[in-house]
């Protein structure tokens, strides 16, 4: 196996990586489990000073880390100090709330003395991919150590300077040894990570295969977890919508982190009255963006994360295309050195073809034309997935009339999906389970345990 950093703007190695033997994993997953006593006697204030140190670090050398970023996985410098400061917010929002969310809840019954307490459970397993590899793992380490768990991260292979920066973060804002620590390891050691007695739940965010493994492992092993998967996110535009800021979002919930995101809106459902003009709008607008050098502020579309993401990429465009779609734009990668693609915008999609049902990790739009409203909210639930969606219209009651009838874990009216600290996040279907972020997001590895005091006096 080999750990590397390989710029994918140039594709050229930066730094490589020896990942951990055997020894030296188990011996981490004792580092944590060892920590763990003392971690989850400590006081929420100490917790919470560590946490605030941590964001404050960050936001102390937001460029140096954004940096490690666009190096690592190629995303635009722009996108990258706006992850860091996200992750300072998200931490903050974890420090300052985590008592709150934690606090002992008193059951209202009749006849009965009791509340329920929430308690840590132990050492966490987080598997984070490399699209948003600062905020995926804050995302899973700051509530669950303010919660008074350890955790183990093994982050993507391919953004490994992340990785350790992160390590190092933590350790420098004060927390003890074994509380969290980075496992530069293959995808082949999760299983024995997960199965491992000392080893209380697992976290995944990653693609629908990587996560019905880890699923069917935490399973067998009875290990609590959470998984964050793929998504095909549908960009709903009624006839009454705002065509002129709706197309400029629209091309923001395409091309966003150069459209490798899960949440990112990739099946775009317009009804054929307004069909003409947006695809004419959306198409003169996806042609003006600017490939290129991902660390140049005036670059719009970056590369993808690698040359082989590039390449499957293709692969799934060609034979949509090879099965009878329309290339509106694009469908091929410029010649130049990277991970590199086009803009591309496919309609005459059909439910036969293969992209029709699947994730297009890139800036690769399909465009549907529908006939009406109910027919948007029926194509938008013809889909494996169920993370995120959004619907563009001028009449909010009718945005939330559609929103509460398309079938994922979170709808916006007006905007593309987007995560907030304070707002739960997750999906249903083949996009996982389990939520993440706002008050929901510590709960999910906690365990609600029963006071009962005795029964109240007659």
């Amino acid at each position: 196996m080999t750990i590397a950093s390989i710029n994918p703007a140039t594709n050229k190695t930066a730094e490589t990586f020896r990942p951990m033997s055997e020894d030296q994993v188990t011996a981490a997953i004792k580092s944590a489990h060892d920590a763990y006593p003392s971690w989850r006697t400590q006081s929420f204030e100490d917790r919470k000073a560590k946490l605030l140190k941590f964001a404050k670090l960050l936001r102390a050398d937001v460029d140096t880390y954004a940096k490690l970023i666009t190096q690592d996985m190629g995303k635009r410098i722009s996108e990258s100090r706006y992850e860091i400061e996200y992750c300072a917010k998200i931490a903050e929002f974890y420090a300052m709330g985590a008592e709150r969310f934690l606090a002992d809840q008193s059951m209202d019954v009749e006849d009965a003395d009791a509340y329920l307490r929430h308690e840590p459970l132990g050492v966490l397993l987080g598997v984070m991919p490399w699209n948003f590899p600062f905020y995926q793992v804050v995302r899973f380490a700051a509530p669950n150590i303010m919660a008074g768990n350890t955790v183990l991260i093994k982050l993507a292979s391919n953004v490994p300077q992340c990785a350790r920066a992160i390590e190092e973060l933590f350790a420098e804002c004060g927390l003890p040894e074994g509380v969290y620590t980075n496992l530069f390891i293959s995808s082949e050691f999760v299983e024995a990570v997960v199965s491992d007695k000392r080893v209380q739940g697992v976290s995944l965010t990653g693609s629908e295969p990587a996560g019905a493994s880890v699923a069917a492992i935490a399973g067998k092993n009875l290990k609590r977890s959470v998984l964050e998967l793929g998504g095909n996110d549908a960009f709903i535009v009624l006839d009454d919508a705002d065509l002129e800021s709706t197309v400029k979002l629209a091309v923001q919930g395409r091309t966003v982190n150069a459209g490798q995101s899960c949440v990112a809106s990739k099946r775009f459902i317009l009804v054929e009255s307004i069909a003409q003009k947006f695809t004419s709008a959306f198409r003169q607008q996806m042609s003006a963006l600017k490939l290129g050098d991902p660390m140049d502020e005036s670059t719009t579309l970056a590369p993808l994360s690698t040359e082989d993401a590039a390449v499957s990429l293709l692969k799934q465009v060609q034979a949509t295309i090879d099965a009878g779609a329309t290339v509106v734009l694009g469908g091929d990668r410029p010649n130049r050195e990277g991970a590199y693609f086009n803009p591309t915008i496919l309609t005459d999609i059909t439910p036969d073809m293969p992209t029709y049902d699947q994730e297009l990790f890139g800036p690769v739009a399909s465009l549907y034309v529908v006939k009406d409203e109910a027919a948007a909210i029926k194509l938008a639930n013809d889909s494996s997935y169920g993370l995120g969606g959004s619907v563009f219209t001028s009449n909010k009651e009718r945005g939330r009339r559609v929103a509460e009838q398309v079938e994922t874990g979170m709808m916006f009216i007006n905007q593309p999906t987007r995560s907030q600290a304070e707002l739960p996040f997750g999906g249903i279907k083949n996009s996982g389970y389990g939520r993440e972020l706002s008050h929901l997001g510590i709960l999910e590895f906690v365990n609600r345990k029963l006071i009962h005091l005795g029964m109240k006096e007659s």
